[in-house]
């Protein structure tokens, strides 16, 4: 586990939890996260943090960009069952009116409107959650850094296709742009 250089809480007040494209096409990646997603899920709603979901998908050959080339043609199409948020989550989104962010790139930043929306909520902090913690996780969590977000990143509720691939993110992370954090975090923070 790489080990976090600096130390600090989400304020519950300025947080939003970012779940970072939990679909059907990443499922197997996604499932072994699963619990300590819910969980932190579960543990955000107790303490008002909003959630947002993201879904990776693209709509037409305009937006395909060089994932296309990167990825060859292999690419998440709007619509698909692949695109669609995995059904394990459907419990903890009951009765909620999540926002969900659709993007084509590996930001959530990125032609979105995500900046705008939590600027217009004084949302100051983003906690990453979801995967891939290298790809679509860490581009996120790097952008928030760079547009003056206060970033938490959580080390048991993301997941890649290679163990040293996240823990490489972990430590870049920890570095220079997040706070690392798990399920346990969210736990300790107060009601209000």
């Amino acid at each position: 586990m790489a080990s976090s250089i600096r130390k600090r809480n989400p304020n519950p007040k300025a947080a939003v939890l970012l779940v970072i494209d939990m679909q059907n096409y990443f499922s197997a990646m996604a499932k072994p996260i699963l619990q300590n997603l819910l969980t932190t899920i579960r543990l955000c709603r107790r303490v008002s943090i909003p959630v947002i979901f993201t879904r990776h998908c693209h709509k037409s050959p305009s937006d395909y960009g060089m994932l296309d080339e990167w990825w060859n043609g292999d690419l998440i199409l709007d619509g698909t069952p692949e695109s669609q948020l995995i059904p394990e989550l459907d419990d903890v989104r009951a009765g909620h009116q999540d926002h969900v962010v659709e993007k084509n790139t590996y930001s959530a930043f990125r032609g979105t409107g995500l900046e705008e929306y939590l600027k217009e909520r004084d949302i100051q902090e983003v906690i990453v959650t979801g995967v891939m913690t290298n790809l679509c996780c860490e581009t996120t969590a790097r952008e928030a850094f760079v547009r003056g977000f206060r970033v938490f990143f959580s080390t048991d509720a993301t997941a890649t296709s290679d163990e040293e691939l996240h823990e490489a993110t972990l430590k870049n992370l920890a570095y220079g742009f997040a706070y690392l954090v798990d399920c346990n975090t969210f736990d300790q923070l107060p009601f209000h």
